[in-house]
């Protein structure tokens, strides 16, 4: 990801917070020498060795047979905002977009539930204990043969996170009174993504010089 100085994010706390916070994430891997992406939910989990990408694809999404192989990338992305050049000082502006996205890479190793039944299970108990806890009661009185069913439809992953990259791009580059002032438009917006990043960069924003 291309990341200026001004805007690059590597504190690792705060990223991990950001991906579980928004972690319906693009999954991109090389497949036979392109490249494939699939839209798919993931726990963020932290390990004492460091993070893992945990979630499942469909078998028949071709993806996951590029596991194992080669790195892939987990493209994690939130509020973001329209930024016009009226609210900077000099007239000689152009517009932008204000974002925060953060890049995990590692190589997945795939979870079957024939060769994996537990870490299988581990997996599904994780997903659902994120997305919707309330649900493991209804899971676990379901017949094992559904239950089965359903997990040998899908090809579960682990993917240790090998690089992180964040980058917060919060007009960072501009002056003091800029900031605020991109800041404060952003934040009094209606439509609520525009508000997120507006508030972000009132959180980000630096004391004056």
């Amino acid at each position: 990801m291309y990341r200026p100085t001004a805007f690059q994010q590597d504190d690792i706390d705060k990223l991990t917070a950001f991906m579980q916070a928004n972690s319906f994430a693009t999954l991109v891997s090389i497949a036979g020498g392109v490249p494939c992406a699939t839209h798919v939910p993931l726990v963020v989990r932290k390990t004492p060795e460091g993070l893992k990408l945990v979630g499942h694809l469909a078998k028949e999404n071709p993806q996951w047979q590029a596991f194992g192989t080669a790195e892939s990338l987990a493209i994690f992305t939130g509020p973001h905002a329209y930024v016009s050049p009226t609210l900077y000082e000099k007239p000689e502006s152009v517009p932008t977009w204000n974002y925060i996205a953060v890049h995990a890479y590692g190589k997945p190793q795939t979870l079957t539930l024939d060769v994996a039944p537990e870490a299988m299970e581990q997996m599904i108990d994780e997903m659902i204990g994120v997305y919707e806890a309330s649900y493991d009661a209804h899971w676990q009185s379901l017949s094992s043969q559904f239950r089965t069913g359903m997990m040998q439809g899908i090809v579960g992953f682990e993917m240790p996170v090998t690089r992180l990259e964040g980058k917060y791009k919060l007009s960072q580059n501009r002056s003091h009174t800029e900031q605020q002032n991109v800041a404060a438009a952003l934040a009094q917006h209606a439509d609520p993504t525009i508000h997120t990043i507006g508030v972000e960069m009132q959180h980000n924003l630096a004391p004056p010089d």
